[in-house]
């Protein structure tokens, strides 16, 4: 029974071998004729049914590994499929413990390629089919590039910033120092100053742009550079002012110094923004004609070509302040209401005569007595005195005045109205100093202290806008050599 099993399985076989290969072309050949079957017996239906029931057993055998079989398969899948996923979500928790933070802000510019590196291991991570494979991403690689690629951004972006900042700083240093050069630059500079200050400026600013750092910047200091050249420009200006002497002015206060005086001064000043602050003019000399009363010159004892000072006061209260250190007398002229003068003289003589007399006459009696032992005395006396006494007195005065009008002298004089006018003149000419020097010579006060003189005096005209403005509280004093 065996045996027809196995050569039913092989035929079967070969049937399904045929059913596959290409049928092969017809032969020529007739087709041979199969004996025809033969009866089957009682045995072979026992048979049958026996291979039959093997079969049947067989196939409930094969079913049974393969239901085992599949199920083992979905065990040991289902078992993988754990181990992977558990090995994902692991992996998923090593990504999110290590990227987090400003790494994967996006709002942080240098964020954008650790986010990019964070995405590409999160795909790689999900993609991977084993756990094999899943152990073999290291997530703390991936960190560590992102990190190194965010931290080399962020000094990236440090080093933009500190260098936007740094030019920044530079550019407005350039900025500063050009202003500072300016006012200089601005002046009517020599050739060779001005080709040596553009030289320093271009310097400077070379040294700014060559810095490293900005405390370098900030230490490129142009103030002693520019010292120097305002010392070279005021030694100019002074130089090429004529004569030897110059006006120095400062703000309010205004003097006349040599030359030598003058570039002392400015060698010694330490900061070229003071220098800034001085002028030098050319000393350049005007009359000027002031009417002032005699208490405001000097007691009015000035002659032409003294050396004098001119202060100036605003009020009773305020201080005198000096507003020209530096004027010379031309021409003093003596008003004529001083011509009115008065003159009286007077004399007298007394004469006085005195005499008198005396005469005195004196007596004098005394008497004593002793009667009985007793004494007894008298005493008597007289005066007489005579007197005669006269005076004589005398006296005589006497005295005379007159008053001299110049202005209608000189007014007469210029009509031509006098007799004798070059008389007059010489007159007029000896008489015009006259009371002055008789004031002089005796020690006498003659003229008021509100007579007023006319003084010509010889000043430099930079002091002129200051004695306008104090004309009338104006002193002079003369300057005694």
């Amino acid at each position: 029974m065996s045996e027809d099993i196995e050569a039913k399985i092989r035929r079967l076989r070969e049937l399904g071998k045929t059913g596959t290969e290409p049928k092969a072309a017809p032969s020529a050949k007739p087709p041979i004729r199969k004996p025809p079957k033969k009866p089957r017996a009682v045995g072979s239906i026992r048979g049958r049914e026996r291979r039959k029931r093997i079969l049947v057993g067989a196939s409930i055998i094969i079913i049974l590994i393969l239901v085992v079989s599949l199920g083992a398969y979905v065990y040991m899948q289902n078992q993988a499929a754990e181990r992977l996923s558990k090995a994902r979500k692991d992996k998923l928790s090593q990504v999110a413990y290590y990227f987090k933070g400003d790494i994967v802000n996006q709002s942080r510019t240098c964020s954008a390629e650790p986010i990019r590196i964070k995405n590409e291991l999160l795909a790689k991570i999900r993609s991977a089919n084993s756990v094999d494979e899943l152990d073999k991403i290291d997530v703390k690689a991936f960190y560590n590039l992102a990190l190194k690629k965010y931290n080399d951004c962020v000094e990236e972006q440090k080093r933009i910033e500190y260098e936007r900042k740094l030019n920044q700083t530079k550019q407005e240093r350039i900025k500063a120092i050009e202003v500072a050069f300016q006012p200089l630059l601005s002046m009517p500079l020599p050739d060779d100053i001005k080709r040596k200050t553009i030289d320093t400026l271009n310097s400077l600013e070379q040294q700014v742009m060559n810095a490293k750092s900005e405390a370098e910047v900030n230490s490129t200091n142009p103030d002693p550079y520019l010292l120097a050249l305002w010392k070279d420009y005021y030694y100019y200006i002074i130089d090429t002012i004529p004569g030897q002497e110059v006006v120095l002015e400062k703000g309010n206060y205004k003097t006349i110094v040599t030359k030598a005086q003058a570039k002392s001064i400015i060698s010694g000043i330490l900061n070229y923004k003071q220098i800034t602050d001085y002028r030098f003019y050319k000393v350049q000399y005007v009359d000027m004609a002031l009417v002032l009363t005699r208490d405001r010159i000097n007691g009015a004892f000035l002659s032409p070509g003294d050396k004098v000072v001119i202060f100036a006061r605003n009020s009773t209260k305020s201080p005198f302040r000096e507003i020209v250190n530096q004027g010379y007398v031309e021409l003093v002229l003596l008003p004529t209401d001083v011509g009115r003068i008065s003159v009286s003289e007077s004399q007298s003589q007394s004469t006085s005569s005195t005499s008198s007399s005396s005469t005195n006459y004196g007596e004098n009696h005394q008497s004593s007595y002793n009667p009985g032992g007793g004494a007894i005395s008298t005493q008597e006396g007289s005066s007489d005195t005579y007197q005669n006494s006269q005076t004589t007195s005398q006296s005589a005065s006497a005295s005379y005045s007159y008053a001299v009008d110049l202005t209608q002298i000189l007014k007469a004089l210029a009509a031509g109205k006098l007799q004798s006018p070059e008389e007059v003149k010489q007159q007029l000419e000896a008489y015009g100093w006259r009371v002055v020097d008789l004031e002089k010579e005796s020690g006498m006060l003659v003229l008021p202290d509100n007579a007023r003189f006319m003084v010509i005096i010889k000043v430099p005209s930079i002091f002129v806008p200051d004695i306008l403005t104090y004309q009338n509280s104006l002193y002079l004093a003369k300057v005694s050599s």
